[in-house]
């Protein structure tokens, strides 16, 4: 886990996935937007899914207890070419939902095309090109694992479209 200095408005984006969460959160105060932490919450394949879930569902629980954010920004539902994963996908999404609404943060949506426009000014880049401006629109000392470069993503588009 990274973490950074912290006051002010935060914002929470989480990148889910069955295995790999992300999280991380951001602040943003007077037009300013500042790094506050970053992670991801794994949950071993090999465990049967429900364990899985509820190990997301309880990593974000304790991330939004300790950094107590305002709202939540999440990836929208997106066309997967397997839809077994997609579904699982939206299971893992679900429980950042309800992570979120149970702590009754606001929650935010936006496309995956939209995040990376934020961030990196094209709707098509790829991981590596989201990871390699997150930690230079962040000013990061060092390179946030994928996962959680996605989240801060997220936060950061929540951020940029929010007044």
């Amino acid at each position: 886990m990274i973490q950074g200095p912290a006051d002010g408005l935060r914002i929470m984006g989480v990148d889910p996935g069955s295995r790999v969460t992300g999280y991380g959160l951001l602040e943003k105060e007077r037009g300013r937007i500042r790094f506050v932490v970053c992670g991801v919450i794994k949950a071993p394949a090999r465990w049967p899914f429900a364990a899985r879930l509820k190990t997301i569902y309880d990593g974000l629980c304790e991330v939004i207890e300790k950094q107590a954010p305002a709202v939540m920004a999440v990836e929208d539902i997106f066309v997967a070419i397997n839809p077994r994963s997609a579904l699982k996908l939206g299971h893992a999404r679900g429980m950042a939902i309800l992570a979120a609404s149970q702590h009754g943060l606001a929650i935010h949506e936006y496309s995956p095309r939209l995040i990376k426009q934020a961030v990196v000014g094209y709707g098509q880049a790829d991981k590596g090109q989201v990871q390699q401006m997150v930690r230079v629109l962040l000013r990061l000392s060092a390179l946030p694992s994928q996962d959680a470069a996605d989240a801060l993503a997220v936060s950061y588009c929540h951020a940029n479209l929010s007044t």
